[in-house]
């Protein structure tokens, strides 16, 4: 491919993983927000399922992926923005800390009940606001300055390890896995965030 369609195919998956992961992300948002706010019962199977995605989706595929192929070709091409890609490699090297705290509260949160709910409400908050300034940073600044210094063979082997998502430990299944997964998570999560009414065959 060419360089305009191989770095078309790239940017527009990396975006697309992104958004799945926002869109997550306000899922929890907005159950929390029911739960803490509005004193419904909390949805623990929707909210396991929404924990497991963000921590085995971002954390070890699309981060480790962006780290191996597109932080590294722009690092051989150019010394343009050294310290934001030194920035977002540290904070991949953060979201696995901060998933594990949020596992953490979850189980806390499930165990002990509503006595935690605030806690785990502000951790899903926290790690939201962390990824959503992660992206930005990616999408404003890494992506266009991507477009501009890499070449053709690059997009070409970044949208290849994109567009495959074969993670060596996760299998060549991974990104249907992640598919099917964010998929029962919308038919099963309640409106407005999803079409079910119930988590009851989400385990």
């Amino acid at each position: 491919m060419d360089k305009q369609e191989a770095s078309g195919i790239a940017i527009l998956k990396i975006k697309s993983e992104h958004r799945s992961l926002a869109a997550v992300l306000h899922g929890m948002q907005y159950l929390m927000r029911q739960v803490v706010e509005h004193g419904e019962a909390p949805n623990f199977p929707v909210l396991r399922a929404m924990t497991y995605y963000i921590d085995a989706f971002p954390e070890r595929l699309h981060h480790p992926k962006e780290d191996r192929y597109l932080f590294r070709l722009l690092r051989q091409r150019t010394a343009e923005e050294t310290a934001i890609l030194n920035v977002l490699e540290h904070q991949h090297a953060q979201g696995e800390g901060r998933i594990r705290e949020l596992e953490q509260a979850l189980v806390r949160f499930e165990a002990g009940g509503a006595r935690h709910a605030k806690e785990f409400a502000e951790l899903v908050n926290e790690y939201a606001q962390f990824h959503w300034r992660h992206m930005r940073f990616e999408e404003d600044i890494v992506l266009p300055l991507a477009e501009r210094v890499l070449n053709a063979e690059d997009w070409n082997e970044i949208a290849e390890a994109f567009s495959n998502n074969a993670d060596p430990l996760l299998g060549a299944q991974a990104e249907k896995e992640f598919n099917d997964l964010f998929s029962r998570i919308a038919a099963l999560a309640p409106p407005p965030i999803g079409l079910g009414t119930s988590a009851t065959n989400l385990t």
